[in-house]
């Protein structure tokens, strides 16, 4: 069993990425496998150099171990890139030049409740051509048609699920990429979106078993559908429970509130913090 734990230093950690580490790493240990960490910092826009730093010092400072080199996916850039390029190659892909902000307002002018998942296609190579010339942003999507039609249908696209999703999914499922539509690859100001950058490193590093929160249980779909697409292996997928606020609501970097680095800094040992979190070692 070979496990990860992959946070993005964007913010500092809380109590949720304290239980998914754990849960990842008692995982590994207990089958006498593997646990590596990866930084997930393709953003460069939101990600900080001390996040990283706090974030090291919070796994260190909770008891966990793990091999050596750690993957920092800003320096596997050429890795996505390439995985990109064969989709590019292979008609897989196609150039969006609608903007965040279109896409807003398309969402927003949807008059049955929240917008259908995106699914557009190509422009006409002239519309296109015109757009390259004059410098419009673009991002490369996924057509979904596209992989339609290369895999002949979604209907072999199975995955295996030992933990529960968010409705209680368990035991062997048939992927549904439509319901997320024809998702972002590749955008100017990030690079490689976090969707094709994750089923690479997941393959390079030999992960088996995919530990993370219900949260990303949707996230299997679209992931399915490129590890088909790049012929790269299927891991075990094991969604857990997520940790929740006074108010029942999921923990989040976004809301702020109490962080490792506060737990860690007021006195509280780690120890004490995997107790709280039910792991007794």
């Amino acid at each position: 069993m070979i496990t990860r734990f992959a946070p993005s230093p964007t913010g500092r950690l809380h109590r949720g990425h304290a239980f998914s580490a754990l849960t990842a790493f008692t995982a590994a240990r207990t089958a006498g496998g593997r646990f590596l960490l990866r930084i997930e910092d393709i953003d460069q826009t939101r990600c900080r150099p001390a996040h990283e730093a706090d974030l090291l010092a919070d796994l260190a400072w909770l008891g966990l171990e793990w091999e050596q080199p750690v993957r920092r996916q800003s320096e596997h850039m050429v890795d996505y890139e390439a995985a990109l390029d064969q989709l590019i190659s292979r008609g897989l892909v196609y150039r969006c030049f609608r903007t965040r902000k279109d896409l807003a307002q398309a969402a927003q002018s949807a008059p049955h409740g929240p917008a259908e998942p995106f699914v557009g296609g190509p422009i006409h190579p002239h519309e296109e051509d015109r757009w390259l010339a004059e410098g419009k942003a673009f991002a490369w999507r996924l057509s979904l048609a596209a992989a339609h039609e290369a895999l002949g249908g979604f209907h072999r696209l199975t995955f295996q699920e030992q933990g529960q999703g968010p409705a209680g999914e368990r035991g062997r499922f048939v992927a549904r990429p439509e319901l997320t539509g024809d998702v972002v690859l590749a955008r100017k100001d990030v690079g490689v979106a976090y969707h094709l950058a994750v089923v690479v490193d997941d393959a390079l590093q030999g992960i088996t078993h995919v530990i993370r929160g219900q949260d990303l249980f949707e996230a299997c779909h679209v992931q399915r559908l490129l590890q088909a697409l790049l012929d790269l292996p299927t891991p075990t997928y094991r969604h857990h429970r997520l940790i929740l606020d006074a108010a029942g609501e999921r923990l989040a970097k976004r809301k702020g509130g109490e962080t490792l680095t506060d737990l860690r800094t007021s006195g509280m040992t780690g120890a004490q913090l995997r107790a709280d979190l039910g792991f007794g070692w």
